[in-house]
């Protein structure tokens, strides 16, 4: 019986930990919903009132040729999972006096962002 109930609650477990996990395709349709009004992700495309987000991975914040706040253009930061988490946890709070406003709250769909960001590369 102990065996019995210690195999039914891994499972459990397991099915747990399977639910929280985070891919770039939840990413992708995430990027649609929330970013895509303003962001493109195909290389060389004109994207809305933001920058193109191609190849962001790797890329130093400010830089490029859409026309960035002045408080962007001054940071030193390397977009990478870690910097881009916190940027969209909170954009006037990483970069105070910049252009964008909206964050995203939920850490998992932030994730599931930077997880999509992270597979695009620049063309």
């Amino acid at each position: 019986m102990t065996l019995l109930r210690l195999a039914a609650t891994s499972f459990v477990f397991l099915i747990g930990l399977g639910s929280t996990a985070v891919s770039a395709d939840e990413g992708a349709v995430l990027f649609k919903q929330r970013c895509a009004a303003c962001h493109s992700t195909e290389a060389g495309k004109k994207s809305g009132a933001g920058p193109n987000l191609s190849g962001i991975v790797g890329r130093n914040a400010g830089t490029g040729a859409y026309p960035y706040s002045p408080a962007l253009k001054k940071v030193n930061v390397r977009w990478d999972a870690r910097t881009l988490d916190s940027w969209l946890s909170g954009p006037s709070k990483m970069v105070p006096g910049t252009r964008m406003f909206t964050s995203v709250p939920v850490p998992d769909d932030r994730k599931a962002i930077v997880a999509y960001l992270s597979g695009l590369k620049a063309r």
